[in-house]
């Protein structure tokens, strides 16, 4: 493989990368693959502190992964949700965790 062909190669996994760096987007859409979910109730089930939740949130909305609406209520209400776009990440971050079981058994094993 020559270095033109490796760069064509690298260019989308580094853009890839680029959306999901990070300790947290991940696990962001990780549960709201499971519905759609207010701020704080992200918040608890994450565990990411709000500032860091905020500025993910934003991320992601950013790259069209997730949505965000506003209900005109009294106090206002915010809930997010995936795209449609973010639907076709389901299979990567299945392959991850995937990978991530059989690395840990790996691991584990020699201990």
């Amino acid at each position: 493989m020559d270095s033109k062909e490796c760069s064509s190669k690298l260019l989308p996994v580094n853009d890839a990368l680029d959306v999901l760096s990070g300790k947290w987007k991940i696990p962001i859409i990780v549960a709201l693959m499971h519905g759609n979910y207010r701020f704080k109730e992200l918040h608890r089930m994450v565990g990411v502190s709000p500032k860091m939740l905020s500025k993910e949130l934003k991320e992601l909305e950013m790259h069209q992964l997730v949505k965000r609406t506003v209900y005109d209520t009294t106090p206002v209400t915010v809930e997010y949700e995936l795209t449609q776009h973010a639907g076709s990440l389901r299979k990567v971050i299945e392959a991850l965790g995937d990978w991530g079981s059989q690395h840990r058994k790996k691991v584990m094993a020699k201990k």
